[in-house]
């Protein structure tokens, strides 16, 4: 292997190591962090030393002919469970359904993706948070791996916030036009865009977490471009949801990703490496030990935690 990933004297920043105080949970003996694995005893025990949980989440989509399409839920459950193990912090088990209609492609085409509608998903996200809520979780923080779910999430996270009083915190760890902390380790230059989809870093983080599962065979450069319906006086660099015209990006559409990457791809998959993800995943799990100690910190008066009622099918 080659490249900053690789180099021993590569300088360290500051999210390399964790810089919080150790938790009391970690004295715990748990078997594990994950709400999934602990019986109710144990979560009471918990409750006692930390009012804090993480909620990793992302989606089911196509991530190019080389990428697992549980690619982006491997981003949000890794960092989550490294944060949680690591400092103590309890984790859920992982919510692996998002808002990914603009990946489904052509009515049997085959690719696999799997996506809740707005209304689905939003409820899904306020039950998940009110049930929290109502066990004594004072602070919760979503842990998300997937872009498109940003879009709509909005209205759930304030409902949950001025319903309850309870801290709602959502975690962005991936790039995509903000590489943030991973500048040094991404070797693509601007034009490949490394933290998009299925690029330089998910495909690092993907053969990170489980080698077997990337197909590196497959894998082949790609960038995204404007529809060709739009014209040629469009330009298109990334997967949000803005086409530039006469230099400037005031325009957004509903576009279907195939519309702008036919492979899924946009990035250079082949410079993606174990390494890189390693220090990708550690990096994001420092950063979140470190702001959850912040995060509990912040005075809370929760009310209206009772949600025996509002669980019953159709009551709101």
């Amino acid at each position: 292997m080659t490249g900053p990933a690789a180099n021993p004297n590569r300088p360290k920043i500051h999210q390399d190591d964790v810089h919080a105080p150790p938790r009391s949970t970690l004295k715990l003996g748990f078997p594990s962090f994950c709400l999934g694995d602990l019986s109710c005893v144990d979560v009471k025990e918990y409750l006692k030393h930390s009012d804090t949980i993480l909620v990793p989440k992302a989606s089911l989509e196509q991530h190019g002919p080389h990428l697992p399409l549980f690619c982006d839920t491997i981003t949000s459950l890794e960092v989550a469970r490294r944060a949680g193990e690591q400092a103590g912090i309890m984790y859920t088990p992982p919510l692996w359904l998002g808002y990914s209609p603009q990946h489904m492609r052509g009515p049997g085409e085959g690719t696999g993706t799997v996506t809740l509608r707005v209304e689905t998903y939003l409820n899904l996200l306020y039950d998940i948070g009110r049930s929290l809520i109502h066990h004594g979780f004072n602070r919760v923080v979503f842990v998300n791996g997937h872009g498109s779910n940003v879009k709509v999430v909005d209205p759930v996270l304030r409902r949950l916030r001025s319903e309850t009083g309870a801290l709602i915190a959502y975690y962005k760890p991936y790039a995509e036009r903000y590489l943030g902390m991973l500048k040094d380790i991404l070797e693509g230059p601007p034009e490949e865009t490394p933290g998009w989809h299925a690029g330089e870093l998910e495909t690092s983080q993907c053969l990170c977490h489980n080698e077997k599962l990337v197909r590196l065979d497959r894998a082949k450069p790609d960038r995204a471009k404007a529809p060709d319906w739009l014209g040629p006086a469009w330009q298109k660099n990334d997967g949000m949801p803005d086409a530039e015209f006469q230099g400037h990006q005031y325009f957004n559409f509903p576009f279907e990703h195939a519309e702008f990457t036919k492979s899924g791809v946009m990035g250079n998959p082949e410079r993606g490496t174990r390494e890189k993800g390693e220090i990708a995943f550690r990096r994001f799990a420092n950063h979140l030990i470190d702001a959850v100690h912040e995060l509990e910190k912040v005075k809370l008066d929760v009310h209206d935690r009772d949600w025996t009622v509002g669980k019953a099918m159709g009551v709101s």
